[in-house]
Order: C-alpha cells, then sequence, then structure tokens
C-alpha cells in the first residue's frame, strides 16, 4: 500500500497553476449565494469553493489548482482522495452504510478498537468507543472521568484549543470567537498555566511546579476529575511544552488520583513522526482522544483509555446514533493499514526537515520570526517584534491571504493571531514545500517594502 497521490495530480506538478485571480468569478458567485443561505457563524477563511481534490492539491470551481498545506485542519494526513481509503469506503458502502454499534453491532468497530488498544501509548489494558467528532471525543472523556471519579472540575491548559460544543467551549483559551455571545458556560472548567518555552522561559519541571501550583491551591486535588492537555497545541500555535513537563503533569495526576487526558485529535496518528505525539514526551495518558487523521477525511473520532477509567461508565451511557459508522470505520483500518508499514511516519520525518532547514534560512533574513517549532507535518513559526518580542498580530494573516494569491494555503493560528501553522499531507514534496517558503518570502518581502 502507497501514500502516493493518485494519478489524477500530475507527478511534475511542482508548484500551484491558476487560471484566474484567487478568489475567482465562479467560486464568488457561489459565496454570494452562500450568504443568501448560509449563517455568517458559519465562518469563511477564503472564499475559495473546490470541485475536487487529490494529494497536496485542491482544484477549485474555477479550474485553479492550489496546494493546501493546512489539510482540512489536519486530516486528510495521507493525501486527498487517498486511493486505498477511497477503496475501503466504497467496498464498505456495497455492503453496509449503517447500523447503530449499540443495536446490532458490526465487527470492524471491534478491530479499531483492537488497533488502538495496540498503537495508544502503555501496555496496559484498553478499551475503546467511537464518535463523529473531536468535541464530542472531549465531551464523552469528560463525562468518562468525572463517572470514574466521583469528581467534577476538569482542568484545562493556556493556550488549548477543545471545540465549539457547550462544554468545550468553555475549555478553550480564547473567547473570541469561539464562545463570544454563546454564554452561560458550562461550570466546573478552571484553566491553568502550561508550558510555552518561548514566552515562560521555564525548564520542564519549572513549568510543571507552576502548573501543580495552581491545581493544588485554585481546584484542590479532592475535587480535580481530569487534566486535559493537547500534547502539542494546535488551535494555540504548536506550543511544544518544554521537555519532562507532560510526565511530570501525568505523574502528578496519577498519585492524585485524576484522570490525564490526552487531546491528540490534531497531533496523532502519524502527523507528528510517530503514532502519538505522546510518544515524542514519553507520556503514557489514561485517555487519549482521537479524531481529524484518524479516518482521513471521513468524520470519525475515538476515545481509547485505561479499562477501568472507560468502565466507569453505566452501560447506555456512552453512545450515539452515527459513532462509529461503517464506512468511517472502514476508512479508518486502510488509513491503519498504512501508517503499520512505517512509510507515513518516514514521510513526516523528512517534511520536518524540509521545513525547519527552510524556515531556519528565511529567519536569517527576516528577523520577525522569532520562533520555529512543531514534529514531523506539524511545524510553525511565531512572528515577532524583533525589538520587543512583542506578537504581531495580524501579520500571519496577511502572509496567508498574500500566499492564497499565489495559489498557496496556510493556516494561522496562536493565541495572538502571529503563527503560521503547517500542516500538510504527507504526499508533499520537498520542492512543493520549497515553493511555498518561496511564497511566504516574497509576502514578508513586500511587506517590508511598504
Amino acid at each position: 500500500m502507497s501514500i502516493t497521490a493518485p494519478t489524477a495530480a500530475p507527478a511534475t506538478l511542482q508548484r500551484p497553476e491558476l487560471r484566474t485571480a484567487i478568489p475567482g468569478p465562479a467560486s464568488l458567485a457561489i459565496q454570494a449565494r452562500r450568504e443568501q443561505v448560509i449563517p455568517r457563524g458559519v465562518g469563511c477563511a477564503l472564499p475559495i469553493y473546490v470541485d475536487h481534490a487529490d494529494g497536496a492539491w485542491i482544484t477549485d470551481v474555477d479550474g485553479n489548482r492550489l496546494l493546501d498545506l493546512g489539510s482540512g485542519i489536519g486530516v486528510t494526513t495521507l493525501g486527498h482522495t487517498q486511493p486505498a481509503v477511497v477503496q475501503a469506503a466504497k467496498d464498505q458502502l456495497d455492503k453496509l452504510s449503517h447500523t447503530l454499534f449499540t443495536v446490532t453491532p458490526y465487527e470492524n468497530y471491534v478491530r479499531l478498537a483492537e488497533r488502538l488498544a495496540e498503537h495508544t501509548p502503555g501496555n496496559h489494558q484498553k478499551k475503546t468507543f467511537f464518535v463523529n467528532s473531536g468535541a464530542e471525543a472531549v465531551e464523552n472523556a469528560v463525562k468518562i472521568a468525572r463517572a470514574y471519579t466521583g469528581r467534577r472540575v476538569v482542568a484545562a491548559l493556556d493556550h488549548a484549543f477543545h471545540g465549539r460544543t457547550s462544554l468545550t467551549m468553555a475549555m478553550n483559551h480564547r473567547v473570541a470567537p469561539y464562545g463570544t455571545n454563546f454564554g452561560p458556560f458550562a461550570p466546573d472548567v478552571q484553566r491553568v498555566p502550561n508550558s510555552y518555552p518561548l514566552r515562560d522561559g521555564l525548564t520542564g519541571a519549572q513549568a510543571a511546579a507552576r502548573t501543580i501550583e495552581y491545581l493544588e491551591q485554585r481546584i484542590g486535588a479532592s475535587d480535580l476529575a481530569a487534566i486535559i492537555a493537547e500534547p502539542i497545541q494546535g488551535e494555540g500555535g504548536f506550543v511544544v511544552p518544554a521537555e519532562g513537563y507532560l510526565p511530570a503533569l501525568q505523574e502528578w495526576a496519577t498519585a492524585n488520583g485524576v484522570v490525564f487526558i490526552a487531546d491528540e485529535i490534531q497531533s496523532g496518528l502519524g502527523r507528528t513522526g510517530t503514532w502519538f505525539a505522546s510518544e515524542i514526551f514519553g507520556l503514557v495518558p489514561d485517555l487519549v482522544l482521537t479524531a481529524k487523521g484518524i479516518a482521513d477525511g471521513l468524520p470519525l473520532a475515538g476515545v481509547t483509555g485505561r479499562a477501568e477509567i472507560m468502565d466507569g461508565a453505566h452501560p447506555g451511557g456512552l453512545g450515539g446514533t452515527f459513532g462509529g459508522n461503517p464506512v468511517s470505520i472502514a476508512a479508518a483500518h486502510a488509513v491503519f493499514d498504512l501508517l503499520e508499514t512505517g512509510q507515513p511516519f518516514a514521510e513526516a520525518a523528512r517534511i520536518e526537515a524540509a521545513l525547519k532547514r527552510g524556515l531556519e534560512e528565511l529567519a536569517n533574513d527576516q528577523a520577525v520570526i522569532g520562533d520555529i517549532r512543531g514534529h514531523g507535518a506539524m511545524v510553525a513559526f511565531e512572528l515577532l517584534d524583533p525589538a520587543t518580542g512583542d506578537p504581531l498580530n495580524g501579520l500571519a494573516s496577511e502572509i496567508a491571504a498574500k500566499a492564497a494569491e499565489s495559489g498557496v494555503l496556510l493556516l494561522t493560528a496562536g493565541s495572538y493571531g502571529n503563527v503560521i501553522r503547517f500542516l500538510p499531507s504527507l504526499t508533499v514534496t520537498n520542492e512543493q514545500l520549497e515553493f511555498a517558503l518561496g511564497v511566504i518570502r516574497e509576502a514578508l518581502a513586500s511587506r517590508d517594502a511598504n
């Protein structure tokens, strides 16, 4: 099995092919229709309407082929329309499209739970159940932790993002735009400091001591059901904690009967060059959350954890009509088949090396690049005022807009809106990345010229 992109993408294509301005007239016409029937709350970063996609490319309704370095925010890790995944979904559709697992179950659901037990960190007995989205996985993990511990409070880290549902809004670092005007928020959620080496200058041990002091003094271990952490924060700007920080939190949590939840929704399943980012930090969480890349574009998410904790919920307390849909489960098995070859991990390492090398060269000329960080195909750079070290708010959006004009789709991130994050599919080539970095260089240079 190969992660090579389908033949629809010319093998020699290393840069975008643009027929119109971006966005083009057909996209703008659909955007005008959208505004009449889609609520404004469903935002639109860029009105480019996709006709089809393959590998690292998307082709819009105007015929423009654009280089996608966001992968649906880290979803199509193995590439758009990955052939093995598409075939698995098609084959499953011919057999069975849906039956509620809690009424009339099917083996593939059980087999995928077995595979997650094998590949998530730790050798303890594990159990898994499936839902539809990352936020749904977070909500259910909190339910399970509360049922198991009999406690009520959940602690989330500064700069975290966990979703847009009623509970997860209260767990996010930023209110705007995810929680603005949507209160009141769910109670018994507390936010505590994280490890952010660029900003706090603390070692992992020091940052952990600070977090634990907050947990003990502001919450109290006896009331704390769970700590939830993204091993590498996504929306927060790909913040990579200092060495030793996460294991120290896990050790404290275990000693105090607190469930440690790793939100691996964006960082898991090959994205960082490992099965899970937790492995990079020597972290063995109690619960691991998966979504995004688990089915390479089909809706699926999972909660995997220590068997005794997962069994804390009573029969009938977990589930949902579409959770673990057979077609999504079949696609996930194709993803696991590919990951088990080891090739995707090598591709992620290649992408990390290419991006960091190119960004370091760019930083030599552009002092506004204050930090380059990340692992695998999850790399970012943070934009800072060279004189003060303050965040350059809004510059990331300017760069992304300029890049789009050249056919390169970038994602912004960070609590201050000053981070460009790369979440390419593992099919992206070094030449394509080099072109994208050149576009970023031109965007920064045009800013200097002005």
